[in-house]
């Protein structure tokens, strides 16, 4: 749009691979937002339905999507893809059956903007397709653990930094260049693929802001892959020794070290549970 300025506010970046059921409602909630000045980087991986041409078919009315095609390389490898391609102030990386309220973005950036922040984190629900029905998700902060006074930096959460917030991308608002400064990516597997991403951000983050308000709703589904772990069992270990390897390389695992084994533990066991 010629009245749009150059620079996104938010470039929002979503994998998307055999959804076609669910599509449509996320990219229309995307769409929607009430703060118009973004970008939308859509990444078809593979798919084998007709999930690109949904994506085709909402890129011809609205310029802000882009829509690129690849072969199926996984959620990680489109993102990062996305990320290469972003030009916006801040990065939302969303996933691409969960749909969002139309003032997702504006309350997010607004907080973030307020604070000049680098990672602003907003509350979600599960939804149930099945019953049509809402579940709160209490955990996704857990004020009980943050501090009080905002902005707040990482390393500033007393006890149980990693799990403060959850290791997943889409109810957050990251600062690019915050995120190029570190070198952040995420890692190419097939599950916890974003747990590395999302943990080096909190932990080097000099300003969290969050807002309890819930802006997402994320889709519980039977046969995703957060229900199919015994396919990629290992992922889960996997991202737990690079997050650990990477907070020696910083210097702050021991300051962390505890935090890290009580997640640790609780990661490892809910994957058992799972299998």
């Amino acid at each position: 749009m010629s009245g749009q300025p150059s620079t996104p506010s938010v470039s929002v970046i979503i994998p998307v691979y055999n959804c076609e059921d669910f599509l449509e409602r996320t990219i229309e909630s995307v769409l929607c937002q009430t703060l118009t000045n973004i970008e939308v980087i859509c990444i078809d991986d593979g798919s084998s339905d007709s999930s690109l041409a949904v994506l085709e078919r909402f890129a011809q009315t609205d310029e802000r999507l882009t829509v690129i095609a690849q072969e199926n390389a996984g959620a990680a490898a489109a993102r990062n893809r996305g990320l290469a391609m972003a030009r916006g102030e801040y990065l939302s990386f969303l996933d691409a059956d969960d749909f969002f309220e139309p003032q997702m973005f504006e309350v997010a950036y607004e907080q973030a903007k307020r604070h000049s922040a680098q990672v602003s984190v907003f509350g979600c629900d599960n939804y149930y397709e099945e019953t049509n029905s809402y579940t709160p998700c209490t955990w996704s902060i857990r004020s009980a653990l943050i501090p009080r006074t905002e902005p707040f930096c990482g390393l500033d959460i007393e006890r149980d930094t990693f799990k403060a917030f959850v290791g997943w991308a889409w109810d957050k608002l990251f600062l690019r260049s915050f995120v190029l400064e570190e070198g952040l990516t995420f890692q190419e597997q097939r599950t916890s693929n974003d747990l590395l991403f999302v943990f080096s951000a909190i932990v080097r983050a000099q300003t969290i802001v969050t807002t309890h308000r819930v802006l997402a709703h994320h889709r519980r589904e039977a046969g995703g892959l957060s229900v199919t772990r015994e396919k990629s069992w290992q992922c889960f270990h996997d991202a737990l020794i690079a997050l650990r390897d990477r907070l020696v390389g910083w210097g702050v695992y021991d300051k962390l070290e505890q935090d890290f084994i009580n997640y640790a533990l609780h990661f490892s066991l809910w994957n058992l549970d799972t299998l």
